[in-house]
């Protein structure tokens, strides 16, 4: 039976039994499924100094008796902004497994690494041998998330595995990884570049049960700063060679969400430019769904990008200045753009077999192009419908590149006025002085890497 706590007592600490029972107590109706043994299941780790929830670090405590503890009002404080993070179970994110990605040590006690933990789990059990671990105590959490009830495994072919989790973890995982790096490299500063044994406990002081004080060093970490254009007009292919340039970034808050720390540098694959810091689940869904080089299937999240968050992802994509002076976008970019949008009315809708009178859109939506950007009087669109239930629809239209631009631009000053009054050949005293052309064809197999 969990230990009952008790609000107030030994100056606010509560010992980490009753921490897990009032964890899951305070979560119980969150979006975001979380573990019952968030303190004193694997991977947290009290004598590290500190206990990852959510987005949060919760200091520990030795207090009398040798007993850990922790604060009662942070981790309520911790299961108050989890509640308050929406998951739309739809809205998924791939983790992995990705081919060349490096093979990162992880250390059990520090560090969460939240992807390389959920790899190289994945990859090592089978499934037999993963329920067997379950049962027998195997971590089941991350920063007290359940991540195995909302991970999503998808097959292709029968051999290859992808797995799958909603945007919203993924953004919650990375702030708690960015979180415990920032933290870590506080408390070795306080403590003189020396092991973490001890926690800093940040500004207040705990009394234990027999008396004894435990006074903070008082180390803050640096709070993450919003991104306000300081990489405009930078080349990525020189910016991504200087020293410090990752260590720049992870400084930063992503400039879509505001609310993530950035991991990458995202820039425009046909000028060079760089745009902005993204972070993960924003970089993952600015990138077009491609199926092969010069063909995009119009997934889902691009409802997103066009329609519910149009001027925030159009005012990102206009951050380079070669795509802001032509008031148009990259050419993966505008094809999926004229798919969805100027082509919307053109898709078929079938009967639900259900019975019902609602019809749903035909198919998949897709589309493709011959020549590139660079020669836009033989560039051609084509928007298809595959998967079409009766057979039919498979070329619905095929659009100029030049049309296409000018359906774009017109679209442009309706959906995002301010975005539209900033772009133009006539609005360059934001171009650097000597303006990089165009990149030679993309239509090739570089552009798999947009």
């Amino acid at each position: 039976m969990p230990e009952r706590v008790i609000p107030g007592r030994s100056g606010g600490l509560i010992p980490l039994g009753a921490a897990d029972a009032l964890w899951a107590d305070l979560t119980t109706g969150s979006d975001v499924p979380t573990a019952s043994a968030a303190f004193t299941c694997s991977p947290a780790h009290a004598r590290a100094g500190y206990v990852l929830l959510g987005s949060r670090v919760v200091a520990t405590v030795k207090a009398s008796g040798g007993q850990w503890s922790v604060l009662e009002i942070e981790v309520r404080r911790a299961a108050a902004e989890l509640n308050a993070v929406e998951m739309d179970c739809q809205d998924l994110v791939r983790i992995g497994p990705f081919r060349g990605a490096p093979k990162e040590e992880c250390n059990e006690a520090t560090l969460m690494r939240w992807r390389q933990r959920i790899t190289r789990e994945l990859q090592e059990l089978g499934e037999s041998e993963r329920a067997v671990r379950r049962e027998g105590g195997r971590p089941s959490h991350l920063a007290g998330i359940d991540w195995r009830r909302i991970l999503v495994e998808q097959t292709r072919d029968r051999t290859a595995r992808t797995w799958w989790l909603p945007r919203a973890v993924v953004r919650l995982l990375d702030v708690a990884e960015h979180t415990e790096t920032q933290w870590l490299q506080a408390a070795r500063t306080c403590r003189g570049n020396t092991a973490v044994t001890e926690p800093p406990t940040h500004g207040w002081q705990a009394r234990a049960a027999d008396g004894q004080q435990t006074t903070s060093h008082d180390c803050s970490t640096a709070p993450l700063r919003p991104y306000n254009g300081e990489l405009q007009g930078h080349l990525y292919s020189v910016l991504s060679r200087k020293p410090g340039t990752s260590r720049k970034v992870a400084g930063w808050t992503c400039a879509i969400c505001r609310t993530a720390p950035a991991t990458v540098l995202d820039h425009c694959h046909e000028h060079g430019y760089v745009r902005a810091p993204l972070c993960h689940s924003c970089n993952t869904q600015e990138r077009p769904d491609h199926l092969y080089s010069n063909d995009i299937r119009v997934a889902n999240h691009y409802t997103r990008l066009f329609d519910t968050h149009t001027a925030d992802w159009l005012r990102h994509w206009h951050r380079c200045p070669g795509c802001r002076a032509r008031t148009t976008l990259p050419l993966p970019h505008l094809a999926a753009w004229t798919a969805h949008v100027a082509c919307r009315s053109l898709r078929p809708t079938h009967r639900d077999v259900r019975g019902s009178r609602a019809r749903k859109p035909c198919g998949v939506l897709r589309v493709s192009w011959t020549g590139s950007q660079n020669a836009p009087g033989s560039c051609l669109l084509t928007v298809a419908v595959d998967f079409c239930p009766s057979g039919e629809h498979r070329v619905l239209a095929q659009v100029p590149y030049r049309e296409a631009v000018e359906r774009f631009s017109t679209w442009l000053a309706e959906a995002a006025p301010a975005v539209a009054a900033a772009a133009g050949p006539d609005r360059l005293d934001g171009l650097p002085v000597r303006f990089r052309p165009v990149i030679a064809d993309t239509s090739g197999e570089g552009l798999a890497l947009f």
